[in-house]
């Protein structure tokens, strides 16, 4: 617990630093100074925060007492097992964004960017997510998650001088508070029915509830925390702020910060009370809103021709596998089955943390495509394998764990999901068997387009010819820079092939979440060990597969030694060939298109001259923009901002009238209150 307020400590003093340096005329050498601040303050903090976090790993949970000056509430944090998994990420992406950001932005010179005011919301974008998963206490995670969800809109800010950066880093600002409306809402109630803000006086407050409050509390969660983790239809803002974002924030971004969502909704379950005397219907909503996100971000990830908003997509798409597990850990609780609940809730934790590690390293991989090239379109790449081999093969370790293929993390993650799936459909009740059959088939589903996904943005982007100048030439970046794609590839790698282990950490948490929820269902240890059994044979398998495959690619080496040249792409023979002959992102996905187009949005612009006898060109433009977000978000968001501009007849900048409205408001409360 030393170690993590020492984080908390020590982000709190480079923020100052940073902050303080913001505020001074903008020079190179400050500029220098606010990224060693920020940097090496990021850094710091992160591994405090890791020894703290790894100590606290299958220990009895603690709490300590911070300095607190308001009138209400308190500041107590604490850490326990569901904590701790959760600040992995946090801490793991920050150091490693922390490094890469800090290598980014070396050469950019102090006039174009406010550098130390980058590094000051940096920081204090990981105190607020630190203090998020460890306050226990109603108001001081409410100001926690206001830390949280105001710091990014300052970075996405970052390259302000582009008007679409602008209008994504307004949707988000919108978009997150829009979200925190629901959850002042749940939290104010669970003050008035409590009495009190600490989480340990919460504790079970939804007990003694009727059902109906107690649902429309468990709405408001699923609401509010829901459009932090891109819950589909809350999911718009993801698409619009990470391409906009620089790579390094991408990745804390998606890797680490949507997870808050996923962690409220969790935590709010301590409030709740023992979950078999829950409306059923709560996990097979959590179970269909689960399939439903998986499903919309794989089909939307798959129509779009930018790397960085097809990586967004794939978070939605990833966060909807989480909800999937978490679904199934609600259908076991209120079934009063211990062990689903378990296995559910470690498919859950599994895939949060294989994911911040694969899509961490993706969202660096794409930032170095565009420092190199410039862009980050498909349809402009091609042949970067060759020219930057090293981020080549990150994006493709990437890819592979993204896309569930062993011996990577991701295969682990989906595969805990798989064993719960099937756990819960041997159950007697042929209801819950069937929907969680379907669930199963839907993850395969959801699984085998994110392959698709995958093979496409990885071949379309560094296999085959060049398609543009851009990619001919492009200013690859050299091994000293790429050392923090170390960090997340490692962890593909490591959660792959040492599954057990993972499990072994994961399984704590998930036994004491099982037990809390479901206090008559038993001990879910006989289903925690039979999962781990099924994962330590994949492991083995994972283990076998890697061997054969290295000892397979050194004996061909070996045989083609000396007895094979190298030439172009589609040279067989064929002397005019030339890039354009080459599969583009759009029609690599057309068949899939033919099915799916309603639910990928794809708008086809096709232009041609039919009359012409011999036409001279053609054109086609393929879209896919966010049906939700032009036909529901946008004018909503109009009229909030209609509305917000017609309160404005109320700011005259006369004091008497301001006068008038404290005067006329206290008598309404005192007449008020005199008819209560």
């Amino acid at each position: 617990m030393n170690s993590f307020l020492a984080a908390l400590v020590i982000l709190l003093c480079s923020a100052t630093l940073t902050g303080i340096l913001a505020l001074l005329p903008l020079t190179d050498e400050r500029a220098r100074w606010a990224r060693l601040a920020g940097a090496g303050g990021a850094v710091l903090a992160s591994l405090a925060g890791l020894a703290g976090v790894f100590f606290q790993l299958g220990q009895e949970p603690v709490t300590a007492a911070v300095p607190w000056g308001l009138p209400f509430g308190s500041g107590i944090v604490g850490l326990d097992g569901l904590s701790a998994l959760f600040l992995l990420p946090v801490f793991g992406l920050g150091l490693t964004c922390a490094c890469s950001g800090h290598i980014a932005l070396r050469h950019v010179p102090a006039a174009e960017h406010n550098q130390p005011a980058h590094w000051f919301f940096f920081l204090l974008l990981l105190f607020g997510m630190a203090l998020v998963m460890s306050a226990r206490d109603a108001v001081l995670f409410l100001l926690a998650w206001e830390i949280m969800s105001l710091s990014p809109f300052f970075l996405i800010d970052f390259n302000d001088e582009d008007g679409n950066v602008r209008d994504a880093a307004w949707v988000y600002l919108v978009a997150a508070h829009l979200g925190v409306v629901p959850l002042m809402a749940f939290w104010a109630f669970l003050w008035q029915q409590g009495g009190a803000t600490d989480f340990a006086a919460l504790a079970g407050v939804g007990a003694q509830l009727g059902l109906p409050l107690l649902s429309t509390l468990f709405l408001l969660s699923l609401v509010g925390f829901g459009a932090k983790a891109g819950l589909m239809p809350l999911h718009v803002w993801l698409p619009e702020a990470h391409p906009a974002a620089p790579s390094h924030i991408s990745a804390l971004l998606s890797g680490a910060m949507i997870n808050a969502g996923l962690y409220g909704m969790i935590r709010s379950l301590d409030f709740f009370g023992p979950l078999p005397e829950t409306p059923g219907w709560w996990g097979w909503l959590v179970l269909i809103m689960g399939i439903a996100t998986g499903c919309v971000g794989i089909l939307k990830s798959l129509a779009q021709s930018n790397i960085k908003r097809m990586l967004a997509y794939s978070s939605v798409e990833n966060m909807g596998i989480m909800l999937i597990g978490f679904g199934t850990a609600l259908v076991g609780a209120q079934q009063g089955n211990a062990g689903l609940t378990a296995l559910g809730f470690v498919a859950c934790l599994m895939h949060m943390l294989n994911h911040a590690s694969f899509k961490g390293l993706l969202f660096l991989c794409a930032g170095e495509v565009l420092h190199a090239t410039g862009s980050v379109r498909m349809e402009q790449m091609g042949g970067l394998q060759k020219r930057m081999p090293l981020v080549g093969a990150a994006f493709a370790l990437g890819a592979a764990s993204i896309a569930c293929l062993p011996p990577f993390n991701g295969f682990m993650g989906e595969f805990s999901l798989v064993l719960a799936l099937l756990d819960g459909a041997r159950t007697p009740v042929p209801e819950t068997s069937l929907g969680l059959l379907f669930s199963l088939v839907a993850v395969t589903f959801i699984s085998g387009l994110a392959l698709v996904a995958f093979a496409k943005v990885y071949g379309i982007t560094f296999l085959g010819e060049p398609r543009s100048d851009i990619a001919r030439s492009p200013h690859a970046p050299s091994a000293r820079s790429l050392w923090p794609l170390a960090l997340p590839a490692l962890a593909c790698i490591a959660g792959g092939l040492a599954g057990p282990l993972l499990h072994d950490a994961i399984a704590p948490a998930a036994r004491q979440l099982a037990q809390q929820l479901v206090p008559a269902g038993g001990t879910p240890a006989g289903a925690l060990e039979g999962a781990r059994a099924s994962l330590a044979t994949a492991t083995m398998a994972g283990w076998l597969l890697l061997l054969l495959t290295v000892a397979a690619l050194a004996v061909r080496r070996q045989l083609l030694r000396g007895r094979v040249s190298s030439v172009p792409t589609w040279g067989c023979g064929y002397q005019y060939g030339n890039a354009r002959i080459q599969y583009t992102d759009s029609s690599f996905s057309e068949p899939l298109s033919r099915l799916f187009g309603p639910i990928m949005g794809l708008k086809v612009r096709l232009r041609h001259d039919e009359a012409a006898l011999f036409p001279h060109g053609s054109s086609v433009q393929i879209s896919a923009p966010d049906r939700l977000r032009s036909g529901l978000f946008s004018p909503l968001f109009a009229a909030i901002e209609r509305l917000c501009n017609a309160c404005k007849i109320i700011q005259h900048g006369k004091i008497h009238l301001y006068i008038l409205y404290i005067f006329v408001t206290t008598v309404a409360l005192l007449v008020w209150g005199l008819n209560q």
